[in-house]
């Protein structure tokens, strides 16, 4: 009799330990599929951008430094790997878009221009794709490390070598915390 309790105690430890093992696995997979989703959203987007820099260039050519920091800031976004380095270089590559678009601002045929009017547009929908595909990778981030800390998954997270993963964030909290300038001048 004794023996057999203790063999149901080890079946229930042993089905316990390999659903969480399965678990921490089905999310890892599903925190690298997240990402990919977001790499995707934005590679489409980089190669909107040149298109959208030779658009301007063909109204506004002298404004050479905007092109080149929008191109040096593409560049640097397509080589980020990791969340932290893709955070850093969507920064930049973001504010230098606004000043593409603070060009386009000033001239009002380009602002009427057919194509131009396209792909701001379509700009405008990867934006918010990448939005909602950030959204959902950091709430599946949240989840794995919640159950990375939690016991006693943490317990088969560390034996098998499970990590944290760090969430995407555009800007830092910091950034996020000033307040906003207004002015009427």
């Amino acid at each position: 009799m004794t023996l057999m309790i203790i063999l149901i105690i080890i079946a229930v430890i042993i089905i316990a330990v390999v659903s969480i093992y399965n678990k921490l696995v089905r999310l890892r997979n599903t925190v690298k599929s997240s990402w990919s989703d977001i790499d995707v959203q934005c590679k489409k987007r980089y190669d909107l951008v040149p298109n959208l820099v030779e658009t301007v260039k063909g109204y506004a050519s002298h404004e050479r430094t905007v092109f080149e920091k929008v191109t040096e800031a593409r560049t640097m976004a397509m080589k980020a790997n990791t969340p932290g380095e893709m955070a850093k270089a969507e920064n930049m590559f973001r504010d230098t878009l606004k000043s593409l678009f603070a060009v386009a601002e000033a001239y009002p045929e380009l602002k009427a221009n057919q194509n131009f009017i396209q792909l701001q547009s379509q700009l405008q929908d990867l934006e918010n794709n990448i939005e909602m595909a950030r959204r959902y990778y950091n709430a599946v981030v949240r989840d794995f490390n919640i159950l990375i800390e939690s016991f006693p998954s943490n317990l088969i997270a560390s034996t098998f070598n499970f990590k944290q993963v760090e969430l995407f964030q555009l800007e830092t909290p910091e950034a996020e915390r000033k307040p906003v300038k207004v002015s009427f001048s």
